[in-house]
């Protein structure tokens, strides 16, 4: 078949969970003997490789910023991304079977439902996330948050064959008014399917990994160790990632006085954030919005439990099963965060043999290949549905 893939970003380029699972699917349908094209905007020099063998990477739009100094997404590379796709869609009408795009940033989304009919593919849709129009406001502002919650339910309107990764949102998307069905994928975890023998002993070591945004609640996790050091005064931290917020992490470091007892080293590779997980008593991911939370399955492959944080908007939280491979703290305030990495120690090593046990028992359901080969099913009824 002939598939185009559509996402504004692209890893190695720019690092995420959409990025890694678009990659993800364009080596997977190469390797099934598909012919793939990827359209995202630019994010290398001009003459450089876009980067995956196979794959006809073609950018429909310039090099741009793509957040604010604050971490929120810029409101005009999604217009000119839409624009792009809309016109290199147009262009090559009829060449393609099926048209796999994010639903974000959306207007690629309502480019790709316009052309839909005269371009005679299926449409396929991932949604990552549905927000609510009381966060769109609080993203964007009551005017533009307004505009922002339409455009999400026109595009929900769209006929597709629509993906979620979480119950939560395929909740969401069917109350924004889907019409037919939303198939849960289960699974974007891409590491080892067994856990490795001889782990080592865990250090005290709370770790956080993730982008640096304010919904991710990072200065928290600082907060947190500094209250459960006075039950557990060997206690350490490592805050891997960075963003707009590294800065308020670092001073809340300095604030608290644990320069000694905290590390703040930025972005690091991915072999250094798995050993980071390895060895660490736990991941405290305390994010109050998350699509997915990969992480945690991350942390669990090496017997490593997780706490997270209770919220409407969280759906890390359906990885968790409480007490068996960590635990949901009620808010990210620093009391109720430590407690529960207070829990986590005192559960020991019977917790961690309980994490590597829902690790063992889940991994395939939650392993990327299992959603790939649901996704390459569905092209087919997608490009049936068009005709």
């Amino acid at each position: 078949m002939r598939i185009c893939l559509i996402y504004d970003c692209l890893y190695p380029h720019t690092v995420g969970g959409a990025e890694r699972w678009y990659r993800s699917v364009a080596e997977r349908l190469v390797a099934d003997g598909h012919e793939v094209t990827y359209l995202t905007l630019r994010q290398w020099d001009r003459g450089r490789d876009a980067g995956i063998d196979g794959v006809a990477v073609r950018p429909v739009g310039p090099r741009l910023a793509l957040y604010t100094a604050s971490g929120r997404r810029r409101i005009l590379p999604p217009i000119v991304f839409g624009a792009g796709v809309l016109l290199h869609l147009l262009r090559h009408r009829g060449r393609y079977d099926t048209v796999h795009t994010a639903s974000f940033p959306y207007f690629s989304l309502l480019a790709a439902g316009l052309v839909r009919r005269v371009g005679g593919y299926g449409l396929v849709v991932d949604w990552h996330e549905v927000w609510t129009r009381e966060y769109w406001r609080e993203y964007l502002g009551t005017a533009a948050g307004t505009v922002g919650w339409v455009v999400q339910r026109l595009c929900a309107r769209i006929p597709q064959r629509a993906f979620c990764f979480s119950q939560l949102h395929a909740r969401r998307l069917r109350a924004e008014g889907l019409r037919g069905e939303v198939t849960v994928l289960t699974g974007e975890y891409d590491g080892p399917l067994t856990m490795a023998e001889g782990a080592p002993a865990p250090d005290p070591l709370v770790v956080f990994a993730g982008r640096m945004i304010p919904e991710k609640q990072a200065p928290a996790v600082v907060s947190a160790i500094a209250k459960a050091r006075t039950q557990m005064p060997e206690l350490r931290g490592m805050m891997i990632g960075d963003g707009p917020e590294r800065d308020a992490v670092l001073r809340r470091v300095a604030e608290l006085g644990l320069e000694e007892a905290v590390d703040v080293p930025g972005f690091v590779t991915s072999d250094e954030v798995q050993a980071a997980l390895s060895r660490a008593m736990c991941l405290v991911l305390p994010s109050r919005r998350e699509g997915y939370g990969q992480v945690v399955i991350e942390a669990a492959a090496h017997g490593t439990p997780s706490v997270v944080v209770a919220g409407s908007d969280n759906a890390a939280v359906e990885l968790l099963s409480e007490g068996e491979n960590g635990f949901i703290a009620p808010t990210a305030t620093a009391t109720d965060l430590a407690a529960a990495v207070i829990r986590v120690s005192e559960g020991g090593s019977a917790l961690r043999d309980a994490t590597a046990a829902w690790f063992e028992t889940n991994v395939e359901r939650l392993s990327l290949s299992a959603s790939l080969d649901v996704v390459a099913d569905a092209y087919g009824l997608a490009r049936n549905a068009a005709s």
